[in-house]
């Protein structure tokens, strides 16, 4: 049985994951943070161990924050894809494998 051969995932695709990943971090740490006071009229609570955050408000902060970093981690991911077949007119080989955000 011959060794199937291992691709390598394209520098450019391994450049363009984090080039799209951080500026979509930064967006959704600020979408969060704002969403959150606009719906409860508090802070959001970063430490679940500070005097004064009740268990719900630390589980529904993380609900929260984790949706919307999970989508942000899809649009970018998705956004290399994209951007990666544009300008090659191929996809990314072994992208599956190395994620790209």
């Amino acid at each position: 049985m011959a060794k199937k051969q291992k691709q390598k995932t394209p520098a450019l695709y391994k450049v363009l994951g984090p080039a799209l990943a951080i500026p979509t971090g930064i967006l959704v740490k600020k979408t969060t943070d704002q969403l959150w006071v606009a719906v409860r009229n508090t802070p959001p609570p970063k430490n679940p161990t500070s005097p004064g955050v009740t268990w719900p408000d630390a589980l529904a902060w993380a609900a929260f924050s984790g949706v919307l970093v999970a989508v942000g981690r899809l649009l970018a991911a998705q956004g290399a894809d994209k951007i990666y077949t544009a300008l090659t007119g191929k996809p990314p080989a072994n992208a599956n494998a190395d994620s790209a955000a």
